[in-house]
Parts: structure tokens; C-alpha cells; sequence
């Protein structure tokens, strides 16, 4: 100071007085000389000339103008209304150099102590917690402070409240007396007080310029955009001080001369809340055509293509009916994030995402709606996609919005409005709500009732409770034909979706004249039931085939099978899982819920599986388990329960059951379980075989691994993973399957046990778990005489032997490691019951693989021929069921080794396909033809059939049992253990299998043809290839055209609009094929090549003017560039959901991280003469879409539920990182590619922007080195807004990198 007082009394200008200034300054700029600058300026040494130095100091960059504005903020603001002329000259200060581009200091310690010293200034610890001093973080917090102070500044002088909390008014006062520069002289005149009064009016206003100034510029919008994406805790500061504004708007625009600049502010700061990438789409939109400026993955689409966009749901809902795989996922979890997903990317309102959603459920039901009779019939799982799972995922959306917005009240959120108004345009699509021929009375009943409600509501009846309680035969004058509509809107007021006042919109209800006396509805049993009618045989029939309408009559029935007695509790499992299982849609969840829980069948906390008291509470409780397990086993059943997402709980549920039941040995006399009679064999058979069908017990080694890679080709659920998924649930009970959720309401049969499962405390079933894996492995070991498992074996022998020929068939002598031998002392049948062994079943099962290899060692060596082989296989099933599951997993990995010779199929030694093996082989030719397939004949005429010696003997085992709805539960696990060991062996099996099946039950013909699709698929790539290419020329030749959602020309070819019409119906649609066999493809790494390539292939058609409509030769048929760049929107999404339903999160994982980056790092191939720049870039558009969308579709943006994450988003961060770190690499220059550069140039641009517009939060797990070599390669090709969007939404870690790139 002494040389600034020097500098001032010899007169000299403010120029000369800073360089005196900079001589005596060590480090420019300086801390500390702002330091005491401004504690002389506020304010013992306030004069104009000191503000002129500062001024020119700032301005020489001898003073940094942020620490000179943050030292003067805490100290100016607080007194701008008794020192009007600093706080004007502060307004100046900061109009000239906030904005400044000069406000970069270089790294080092002098930078660190400005830092510190602005953090200080600002109590920025004390104001908004913050500890950091790093100078980008600094620099942002400085300004959200001064925009804050100055909002605050001017509420506070036109007379209103300022926004900021309670505490904070005085946060920057400054403590003690402070001198002040007011009238020195004491001169107190009229118009000195009025002078400085309109200063202070002025200052008002200027303030206003000043922060409308700093607000619009695009450097301080990033740096409020920076805190509103990392610090969202921080700019709440900021919105509260804007609902202040907006709530005084009026009258700051009447108070304020420029006050119009009042909605700029906000309109500015608004901007920066909205967090979505607004591009400048120049470079490559402008050689892909006119397409809107917003960067909507649509661009756009219309009508059909429009349409096209929402393929997504019609290949998920048809992939989930696939009943021969089960997912551990609820299908409401799914189906709410892929809804939420898929509205971002289309950016949709939510009347058209939920119309989309309806419709592919309505074409789902339509697909399938006289569907093929068969051991499964598909339709009740169909019919509780589009009535059960479809409104509880809409439940979940629309409580997601009210526990984000609050209580609606009288209002109607966005969300439900929605809802709302797409049921009200599903009116129009008649077609599609033509209502199966299994639910017309019910969709009749639903219609009548809100015609009833009508009537009445119309009659002026002020109780609208009484009107739907009406009994509809004594009110109904006239019948009501329903439709689909009418029982999707009575799912949705089930669930509180809308109201009653759905019946009265215009054309919902339709009298059809007057009502016959045949149609009057009978009265419900359930009525009966609920006025305390006994359960008895007529009335327990009854409520089996009618579902319940209410959760009050379930709750009754469930209180009965809980607390009734043993007759009573059975029945009651009995109904509950019949027809209200099944078709019970308003009320589905519920019953789920009830059945999972009885099965359950909690013990006291200190019993265990194995406890004589646990053994007699199971023994109990036989008869209920054995009704209840008969009932999940039965057609649809299990499926609807995996639907649910309740495969985990019934797993945890079935092993205490399996356990106990395992370890009881059966009386002396049994003989067989499959007589129908209840016993512990029985049961545990049942459990078993149930649990057994969760999960892939038989998966032959192949399918473990593929060559070149670790690890499993594809996700498929095991024990282990059942019980991680359920321990999971437990462990977040908060966040666990949307079914609980649903009927959270139930009391008692809501609560799940919070007790975690494993395997360990099962150690019976664990020790049958680890052998079941090592008799897939490897080949049997030879069991010593002595040893336990060696007596039961040999009891097994002498049992399944009684029946045959006595002089030359005898039990084995398993002491040798072959066992092949079945010659020895004779069977003495004299005494049945030394032959038949009692033990428990566990012991039974352990012993079972080595009485099959020697019996099937016997059979390959001549001792004991193939009908005395199945016979003896029967035998065994019939005296335990649950042995199939050895015969089926032993028997699989027998075919997988391909050890066994073929035998012949000539109706001699084993049953003979005749010559149904050419029909049926005919038959598959002529509908995978129709779909575009072309397939060799595998048994040409005058070829012999023949199967491997365990095909065979397995095949001749599954035609000798009856069709008997008692053995559905052993149908369950033979249909599927057919079709994938003959998927598993590389002899032709299956057209042999359906041939005998096809003999045995011919009113299935169909359905066994249908599953005979698959079988060519799983040996034949080149099948593969054709089917892929097949359905991406269906969808797309067809989608071009039509100007409806529901047009259904490209989901129509693609998956068919109806798959049955009185039998199978051509030409098939090759997008169904490939849903119901692309789990058979053991290569999924082929298919996502095949997939990539076919998108590449149709975008080069499409940018070289391929057209629809006539020759390519004419302009006037080609297709515009904006429609090409639509279409390869859908190639992407279709070629995403085709790779996403095949090989799921891994196949997607090597998409990343391999198949991609390999086809852009090899060379060109020349299949493409001259592609020239639209083609090269419309290829690395489309790869980039098709990337994306698997990405998204599994990952999503923001995904919380814990079971999402256990399966699916764990791999995210290492899977983009990777891919990330491979495209920074090459533009480093670190990595050449081979693929053309305008090809990677829209390749690298789309994805990036892709990522950053619509799922920002992948960008925070990337490195910040990967982030900043990204951005430079986008500046070098001048994306700067794009590099900019990247750092931003690149976490706290990348705020210092965006502000030093701004400043």
C-alpha cells in the first residue's frame, strides 16, 4: 500500500501506478496484492482512484478478475444499499470481466492459493459444504455464488422475499464495526439523498443487465450445467431463488424498466436445467438428408415406420410365451424399464408409448388365438401377458411419477393421462380386439357389466358402488357382445389404473339387442363359496374351473388352506391353483403370491429339514403339497409363475420339500407311485421333477464353453443363480419383484421369509447336485462291493429285472469299473418285496446312473434286448418319477459323447417312424421354405433310421406313458429333455422323435412339427444365415409402406399376424422361427456377425437409393436420403432386439468389446464397389444405432432394481468402458483402422452423441483420460458442442477438464 499511496501523490494514471505496482509484486497474478487491495477498497480506502487501479490491475492481469470478484462479492453485496457507488462500480467490474476469455490462471502453487483464497472468500465450506479446491470446482461454485447473491440482490431491492433458506440472509456479513465511506463530511442534503437513491434504483436495474448478461453467455451456462449434473444438491440453491422469481414475475416486469428481460432469465437458466444434448446437427446430418434438427433417433418416421419403432415389445412379448424357457426376472420388471427405455429413445409421449405397448400385446393374444392343441397351450399365458403383467408394469410406471411429483389429488399426471388416452384409441382397432373362442363369455360378462353401469348411471342412480354390484341377470334388458378392450379396462380399474368413468366413454359399450333367455349369466360358485357353502365335490369342481373375481374370496379360501382341516386345506390348494391361477388376470398376482407361500410351508425358526419334527409337520402336510405341486405342474402354470418372476422363491420354496421328502424312506409294500395314490415317493418325485424344470439340470458339456472363449455361451439359469437371485431380493426387500409389490396389501401372505437360502443346508440335495454335474462331465467311476450305493444299485437290478426273461437276465456285479455285464446269479422273483428297494429316495437316485450304464452297456452288447431295456426303464420311473431326471441327464450326456453306435428304428428291435419320418420331414421343408429357409433332407427315401442307442432307448421310454394330466408333471420335463439332447447330438434326431410322437398322439400333430422347426438350426449355419437374412426382408420390404401404428405390414411379415387358422398356417413368418429357435443356436457369436453384417448390407442398399417401389434404374423410385436415414433407424433396432433375444448381456458384452472394433479395424472387403461417402457413412450410422439400442435395451439409463442389476448392469461399466477406451485409441492415433474413414467418422459421431443425449450416466464410469482423448478427436473434426456435451456429463471428475477447456 505504501507504493500504491506513493504512485497516488505524485499523480500519477492509473497505467503507471499498476506497473509501479507490478515491480514489487513476486508472481503475477497476485494473491495477496488482491488481497489488500480490496480490504483497503471495502472500505477504508474507498475512492474512485482506488477503483481505477484496481480496474486497470484486473485488466493488466497483474490481479485474477475471478479473486477480485469473489473478495469484493461478500464484501460490496451486503452494503450495496449505504454504498450504492461501490456496488455500481462492482456491477461494472463484473460486467467487463466475468465473461472474460482472459480468466485461465496456469497450474502451480500460485494458482493454488488463488483458489484456496476465492473458496475462503466465498465460505463456500460453510454456505454449500464444500471442501474441494480444485480450481475447476472452485470456478463453477464462484459462479453459481455470484448468481445466486445478485437474484437474491434484486428481490431483496424491489421490496420482495429473496429465495435463499432461513440462516443464509446474512451469510457474507461482514463481522465487527465497519468504516464506511458515507458522507464523510456529514453534508446531508436533500439532493445528495436523492441522488444516491436513484443510484440505488439504477444499480437495481443494472444488476438485472448484468446477471441477463452472464446467464446467456454458452461459458456460464456450462458451468451451471456442470453443477446441475454433479451437484444436484448444490443448484437447488439456484431453484429456489427461480420459483421466487417466477412468483413475483409481474410485478419485477412493472417495478423493473427492463423488466422483459425477466422471462430471458429464467428461459436461460432453464436451458441449463435441461440436462438433454441439443446438438447443431450439421456435418453428418447434412449428408444423410434434411432430418430434425433435434437429433430424434426417429428422425422423420411416420405411419408404418413410426410403427417399426416400437418392434421392440412385439419380439420380447413373444419371446417371454416361449414356455420352454424360463426366466428368473419378473416380466413386469422387464417390460417397466423397457417401456421407460424405449419412451426416452423414441422420444414418445406416453399416449403413444402405451398405445405401442397395448398393441403388441393385442397381437401377441391375436397370433395365437386358436391355438394349437398340445402337452402346452400357450393361450393362458398369452392372455396373462396383455391382462395381468402389461397393467402391473403400467402400475409401476405410473407410481414411479406420483412418488416423484407427489399425491395427484384432483390433478391427473402426464403419465396416467396418457394411459388414459391410449385405451381411448384402442377403440378404433377392431380387429385386433377380436377376443379368443376360450374367453368370449368373459369379454361378453365385462361388456355387460358396464352396460349395466350405464344404464343405471344414465337412470340417475347416485350409488355408483351399487350400480357395479348390480346383479347383471336381473338388470340386463339387453347382451353386450365384449372384446378384448372390455377386459383390458377391467384389469386396469382391478389395479386402480383409472376408474368406473371408463364406462361411459363414447362407443365403449354396444347393446346388441335384446337378451335370450340361453345367454342370462349363471350365478358365480364363488357366491356360494363366500355365503359359507361347504367345500364339496360338485362346488370344489366348480371353483377349480372358475377363477375367483376378488382378493376377498381368495383371502377366504386361503385362510382355509391354512387353518382347515386336512380335507378342507386340500381342496383349497386344489382351486387355488385351477382356473384362477391360470385365468384369474384382475387377480393374478394375488394368487401367485397365495401359492408361492403355501408352498412354502415355513417351519419354527429352530427346525430343520431333517428334524424328526420337521418330518412329521411335512408328513402332515402331504396331501396340500402334493395338490399344490400337481397344480404348478399343469399346462401353463410354471410358465405363469417365471412370468411373475417367482422361479427363485418356488426354487427356495421346493428344496427344504425335496430334502425332506428325499430322506423318508417309503413303506415296505410300495410298488408304484404312478398308480395315483399319495405317498412320500410321490411328493418328492413331484417337488423334484418341479424344481428340476427351473433350470437347465441336463445342459451337456458343449454347451458349457465355446472354443476361444471363457465361460458360458448364453445366461441360463442354474441352482446357484436361482438362489442368488432370491438371497438378492431378501437382502432388498425394498426393491424386490414387482408381484410382491402388488399385493403388499394381503397382510400375512405377503410376508416372505427373511431367512437366505443356500445350497449348503441342503446337503442331500447338494451331494445329488455336484453328482448330477460330474455324471455330465466325465464317464462313471466303478463302485467297490461293499460299498452302500453298490447294494441299492444292485436291488435296483433285481427289482427292474423281475419282469424278464428268468433264464438269462440277472443283476450285475457293479464291482468292476465297467458294469457292462448283467450276467450273474439268477433273479429270484419268488418274494417281491426283497426285490424292491426301500430307501429313501435320495439314496435311490445316487444310485440310479450306474444302474442305467449297465443296463445300457447290456443292451449295446446283445445281453438284454431294447424292449427289456425300456421296460426296465419304466419300471424304474413307475416305481420312483424322479429317476427320470437321472435317466434324462446321464442319457444326455451319453448322446453329447457320441460313444454309443446308432441303431436302427425298424420297428423290430425299436419302434419304426415309418413313414411319418418323410412327412414330417416334408412338412418342416415346406414351412421353413415358405419363411425363406433352405434345408437338405437328413433321411433321404431308402436311408434306414436310426438313432444313437440312448436316444433311442429315451425316446422309446417317453412314448410308453400315457397322456394323463396326473403325469403332467413328468410330461413337463420329458417334451423339453427330447428336443435338447437331440439339439445336443450331431445326428439327425428330432424328425425321427416327432415321427414316433406324431404316431403316438396325432391331434398334436401340429404342435410336433412346430417344435421339429428347430432342430435343423442347431447343426446348420448356413439355416442360421438364411432365416436372419430372411427376417430383416420381411419386416423390412413390408414396413415401407402404411401409414398406421398398427399397420402391422412390417410386425406382420415379420412375426405373423396369425400362426394357427385350424392348423398350422403358410408361409410362416421367419421372425416367429427365429424367437422359437434361436435358443438352439450353439454358435451366438456367428449370429451377431450375421446380424451386424445384414445391417451394413440394408444400409448400403438404402444410401444407394435401393427402392421399394420400382427399378432402381429410375430416380423417380428411389428413395429419399431423410427416408433412407429413417430406415436404418429400424435396421438398427431390429438387428439390436434379434441379437438381445438370442445371446443376451454376453453376446452384447462381445459386441463391444470384439465384434465390432474387428470389423472396424480389418480391412475393407470389396464387396461394396465404391460405396462411396453416403454409403460409408449411412454404415457407421446404423452400426452406431444398432450398438446403442442393445446396449440400452439391456443396460437402460438408470436402472435401481436390484435384480436388474445382479443380471445385467454389473458388466456395464468394464463393457463401454472398454469400447470407449478403443475408440479413444484410435483417434490417439495409437490404433489404425481398416474400415472407411467416413465410415468410422459417423460411426464415432453417432454413438457418442447417442450416449450422451439419452444415457449420460454411462459416461461417469469411463476414465477421464478416454474422455478427454474422445473430445479432442470430436474438436479435430469440429464437433466442439459434442466434445463439450461429452466432458460435461463425465462426472465430478471431469469438471476441472471442461473448465479449463472453456476458459
Amino acid at each position: 500500500m505504501a507504493a500504491v499511496k506513493a504512485s497516488e501523490a505524485r499523480g500519477d494514471p492509473p497505467l503507471l501506478r499498476a506497473v509501479e505496482l507490478a515491480r514489487v509484486v513476486a508472481g503475477i497474478p497476485s494473491a495477496d496484492l488482491a488481497g489488500i487491495l480490496v480490504s483497503n477498497l471495502c472500505f477504508t480506502h474507498n475512492s474512485p482512484s482506488l477503483w481505477k487501479l484496481v480496474g486497470q490491475a484486473v485488466a493488466s492481469r497483474l490481479l485474477c478478475p475471478l479473486h477480485v470478484l469473489a473478495l469484493l462479492t461478500p464484501r460490496v453485496l451486503p452494503q450495496r444499499r449505504a454504498q450504492p457507488e461501490a456496488y455500481r462500480l462492482y456491477l461494472e467490474l463484473m460486467k467487463c470481466n466475468v465473461t472474460s476469455s482472459w480468466l485461465s490462471i496456469e497450474a502451480g502453487p500460485n494458482r493454488d492459493k488463488i483458489t484456496k483464497s476465492i473458496a475462503d472468500a466465498l465460505q463456500l465450506s460453510n454456505t454449500y459444504g464444500f471442501c474441494g479446491t480444485e480450481f475447476g470446482h472452485v470456478v463453477i461454485m464462484f459462479v453459481l455464488v455470484v448468481v445466486t447473491k445478485l437474484i437474491d440482490s434484486i428481490l431483496e431491492d424491489c421490496g420482495f422475499p429473496s429465495g435463499m433458506a432461513e440462516g443464509q440472509e446474512r451469510a457474507y456479513a461482514i463481522e465487527g464495526p465497519q468504516p464506511m465511506d458515507v458522507d464523510v463530511k456529514r453534508v446531508s442534503t436533500e439532493n445528495q439523498n436523492e441522488h444516491r437513491e436513484q443510484l440505488r434504483r439504477k444499480n437495481t436495474v443494472m444488476a438485472l443487465d448484468v446477471l441477463h448478461m452472464v446467464v446467456a453467455d454458452r461459458k456460464i451456462q456450462s458451468f451451471l450445467r456442470l453443477i446441475f449434473l454433479n451437484m444436484p444438491e448444490k443448484f437447488s440453491a439456484l431453484n429456489q431463488r427461480l420459483s421466487s422469481i417466477e412468483a413475483h414475475k409481474v410485478a419485477l416486469e412493472n417495478l423493473l424498466p427492463s423488466g422483459h428481460k425477466i422471462n430471458d432469465l429464467l428461459i436461460d437458466i432453464r436451458r441449463v436445467c435441461n440436462a438433454d444434448y441439443q446438438p447443431n446437427n450439421k456435418r453428418i446430418v447434412d449428408v444423410l438428408g434434411n432430418m430434425r434438427s433435434g437429433g430424434s433417433l426417429l428422425g422423420q418416421v411416420t405411419g408404418a415406420g413410426r410403427a417399426a419403432c416400437w418392434i421392440i415389445f412385439d419380439i420380447y412379448v413373444e419371446n417371454a410365451i416361449d414356455g420352454k424357457h424360463l426366466s428368473g426376472i419378473s416380466a413386469i420388471e422387464v417390460i417397466k424399464e423397457m417401456t421407460k427405455t424405449l419412451q426416452v429413445l423414441n422420444e414418445a409421449s406416453w399416449q403413444e408409448t402405451f398405445k405401442a405397448l397395448w398393441i403388441s400385446a393385442l397381437r401377441l393374444v391375436q397370433r395365437a388365438r386358436e391355438p394349437l392343441e398340445g402337452p402346452i397351450p400357450h393361450l393362458d399365458a398369452r392372455l396373462c401377458m396383455l391382462l395381468a403383467l402389461i397393467p402391473l408394469s403400467v402400475t409401476a410406471i405410473l407410481k414411479e411419477e406420483s412418488d416423484m411429483l407427489g399425491a395427484e389429488g384432483s390433478r391427473i399426471l402426464p403419465r396416467r393421462q396418457g394411459l388414459i388416452s391410449s385405451l381411448q384409441d384402442l377403440i378404433q382397432y377392431s380387429g385386433l380386439l377380436v377376443p379368443p373362442s376360450s374367453v368370449v363369455n368373459a369379454a361378453n360378462a365385462a361388456a355387460s357389466k358396464a352396460a349395466i353401469f350405464k344404464a343405471n348411471y344414465n337412470a340417475g342412480a347416485g350409488n355408483s358402488s351399487m350400480m357395479i354390484q348390480t346383479d347383471s341377470s336381473t338388470k340386463a334388458g339387453t347382451y353386450t357382445i365384449g372384446n378384448m378392450l372390455h377386459l383390458i379396462i377391467e384389469a386396469c380399474i382391478s389395479r386402480s389404473l383409472i376408474d368406473t368413468s371408463a364406462y361411459l366413454w363414447p362407443v365403449y359399450v354396444v347393446s346388441s339387442g335384446p337378451l335370450k333367455d340361453t345367454t342370462l349369466p349363471q350365478e358365480s360358485p364363488w357366491l356360494n363359496f363366500i355365503k359359507g357353502a361347504p367345500l364339496s365335490g360338485p362346488l370344489i369342481d366348480a371353483l377349480v374351473a372358475t377363477p375367483a373375481s376378488s382378493v376377498g374370496e381368495l383371502n377366504k379360501l386361503y385362510n382355509i388352506a391354512v387353518n382347515g382341516s386336512e380335507e378342507e386345506k386340500t381342496a383349497a390348494a386344489k382351486i387355488l391353483c385351477g382356473a384362477s391361477l391360470v385365468r384369474g388376470w384382475n387377480i393374478q398376482e394375488h394368487v401367485v403370491g397365495m401359492v408361492v407361500k403355501l408352498l412354502s410351508a415355513s417351519l419354527p425358526s429352530d427346525s430343520s429339514a431333517s428334524t424328526p419334527g420337521s418330518m412329521n409337520h411335512y408328513l402332515a402336510q402331504m396331501s396340500t403339497l402334493n395338490e399344490i405341486l400337481l397344480g404348478v405342474s399343469y399346462g401353463d402354470a410354471i410358465h405363469i409363475l417365471s412370468l411373475y418372476g417367482m422361479v427363485p422363491d418356488v426354487a427356495a420354496a421346493l428344496m427344504p420339500l425335496c430334502e425332506a421328502f428325499g430322506s423318508i424312506a417309503p413303506p415296505p409294500n410300495h410298488k408304484s407311485t404312478i398308480l395315483g395314490e399319495t405317498s412320500v415317493y410321490s411328493v418328492f418325485s413331484c417337488a423334484f421333477l418341479c424344481l428340476l424344470r427351473l433350470w437347465k439340470f441336463y445342459k451337456p458339456p458343449q454347451e458349457y464353453c465355446l472354443a476361444g472363449r471363457g465361460g458360458s455361451v448364453r445366461l441360463e439359469l442354474t441352482l446357484d443363480y436361482l438362489l442368488l437371485m432370491r438371497n438378492n431380493r431378501i437382502e432388498f426387500p425394498n426393491s424386490s419383484a414387482p408381484s410382491r409389490d402388488s399385493y403388499n396389501n394381503m397382510g400375512s401372505v405377503n410376508e416372505v421369509s427373511a431367512q437366505q437360502v443356500y445350497i449348503d443346508s441342503f446337503p442331500k440335495l447338494r451331494a445329488w447336485y455336484f453328482q448330477n454335474q460330474a455324471c455330465i462331465a466325465s464317464t462313471l467311476s466303478g463302485l467297490c462291493n461293499k460299498n452302500p450305493v453298490h447294494q441299492v444299485a444292485n436291488k435296483i437290478l433285481s427289482m427292474i429285472c423281475r419282469k424278464m426273461n428268468k433264464g438269462g437276465v440277472s443283476s450285475s456285479n457293479l464291482s468292476s469299473t465297467s458294469s457292462g455285464s448283467v450276467s450273474g446269479s439268477s433273479v429270484n422273483a419268488s418274494d417281491d418285496s426283497f426285490q424292491r428297494p426301500a430307501v429313501p429316495a435320495w439314496e435311490f437316485l445316487e444310485a440310479v446312473p450306474f444302474v442305467l450304464e449297465a443296463v445300457l452297456t447290456a443292451c449295446a452288447h446283445g445281453r438284454l434286448s431294447s424292449r427289456d431295456l425300456t421296460t426296465s426303464l419304466r419300471d424304474l420311473v413307475d416305481f420312483l418319477p424322479a429317476s427320470l431326471a437321472a435317466i434324462v441327464s446321464y442319457f444326455s450326456a451319453e448322446i453329447t459323447r457320441g460313444i454309443w453306435k446308432p441303431v436302427p428304428m425298424n420297428g423290430i428291435e425299436w419302434p419304426s417312424p415309418g413313414a411319418s419320418l418323410h412327412s414330417v420331414e416334408a412338412e418342416v421343408k415346406e414351412i421353413l421354405a415358405s419363411a425363406g429357409v433352405q434345408i437338405h433332407s437328413c433321411y433321404p427315401r431308402g436311408v434306414p433310421p436310426m438313432l444313437p442307442l440312448p436316444m433311442a432307448a429315451l425316446v422309446s421310454l417317453t412314448i410308453t406313458f400315457k397322456l394323463d394330466r396326473s403325469l403332467d408333471y413328468i410330461q413337463g420335463v420329458i417334451g423339453q429333455a427330447l428336443e435338447n439332447c437331440a439339439g445336443g447330438s450331431s445326428w439327425p434326431s428330432m424328425p425321427i422323435i416327432g415321427a414316433l410322437w406324431t404316431q403316438k398322439v396325432r391331434r398334436w400333430h401340429d404342435f410336433i412339427i412346430l417344435s421339429c422347426l428347430r432342430s435343423p438350426f442347431g447343426r446348420d449355419k448356413d439355416a442360421v444365415a438364411q432365416l436372419i437374412q430372411s427376417c430383416f426382408s420381411s419386416f423390412l420390404q413390408s414396413a415401407s409402406n402404411g401409414s398406421d401404428i398398427t399397420a402391422n405390414r412390417g410386425v406382420g411379415a415379420l412375426l405373423g399376424d396369425s400362426i394357427t387358422n385350424h392348423g398350422l398356417r403358410l408361409p410362416m413368418a421367419p421372425g416367429f422361427i427365429y424367437l422359437r429357435t434361436c435358443r438352439t443356436f450353439h454358435d451366438t457369436y456367428f449370429v451377431s456377425e450375421v446380424i451386424l453384417k445384414q445391417v451394413i448390407e440394408w444400409s448400403h442398399k438404402l444410401a444407394s437409393g435401393w427402392s421399394f417401389n420400382g427399378p432402381p434404374q429410375l430416380k423417380s423410385g428411389r428413395t429419399p436420403l431423410s427416408c433412407a436415414a429413417s430406415v436404418a433407424h429400424q435396421v438398427a433396432m431390429l438387428g439390436g432386439g434379434l441379437l438381445c433375444i438370442a445371446g443376451g448381456p454376453l453376446v452384447v458384452q462381445v459386441l463391444y468389446e470384439e465384434t465390432l472394433p474387428t470389423l472396424l479395424l480389418s480391412a475393407r472387403k470389396q464387396s461394396f464397389k465404391d460405396p462411396g461417402p453416403v454409403s460409408s457413412t449411412l454404415q457407421g450410422y446404423a452400426m452406431a444405432n444398432m450398438l446403442f439400442f442393445c446396449g440400452s435395451l439391456l443396460w437402460g439409463a438408470d436402472r435401481t432394481s436390484p435384480v436388474m442389476k445382479l443380471s445385467f448392469l454389473s458388466r456395464r461399466p468394464r463393457v463401454v468402458g472398454t469400447h470407449m477406451d478403443f475408440i479413444a485409441g484410435v483417434l490417439d492415433g495409437h490404433i489404425l483402422l481398416g474400415c472407411d474413414p467416413g465410415t468410422w467418422k459417423a460411426y464415432v459421431s453417432r454413438f457418442v452423441f447417442l450416449v450422451v443425449k439419452f444415457v449420460p450416466s454411462w459416461l461417469r464410469d469411463i476414465k477421464l483420460d478416454t474422455l478427454k482423448k474422445i473430445a479432442a478427436g470430436l474438436r479435430s473434426w469440429h464437433e466442439h458442442d459434442l466434445a463439450l456435451s461429452l466432458l460435461e456429463r463425465g462426472g465430478p471428475q471431469a469438471i476441472s477438464v471442461v473448465v479449463e477447456t472453456l476458459l
